[in-house]
């Protein structure tokens, strides 16, 4: 994997009440996104292995992110497996991922 970006939004409502001169706001339900990058491989359990099935399964999967000891682990529905060849020679993927099973992503130490 050559870099990967996620995100862990939470929905939003605009609400006011007759008593109010401003907006006010509700948070609303979680979510989680990832998309990972990476250059192709298809040694055994490498990117390819790992991605090839994304098209042919709904099975979610476990994605481990861990920075400085602190640990995300969202159940992750992946989207689609794209591959692309660069006018270099490069071949590259990409996989986008959205959460997968309603549970919020939280941080654990």
């Amino acid at each position: 994997m050559t870099n990967f970006e996620f995100a862990t939004p939470r929905a939003v409502q605009d609400v006011t009440g007759i008593d109010k001169s401003a907006m006010e706001r509700l948070l609303l339900l979680a979510d989680f996104s990832i998309t990972l990058n990476g250059v192709f491989n298809d040694e055994a359990d490498k990117s390819h292995d790992v991605f090839k099935t994304v098209p042919s399964t709904s099975a979610a999967r476990t994605t481990t992110i861990t920075v400085s000891g602190q640990t995300l682990a969202p159940e992750v529905l992946y989207t689609d497996y794209s591959l692309e060849r660069g006018d270099d020679g490069s071949l590259t993927w990409s996989a986008p991922g959205v959460l997968a099973n309603g549970t919020v992503p939280e941080w654990s130490a």
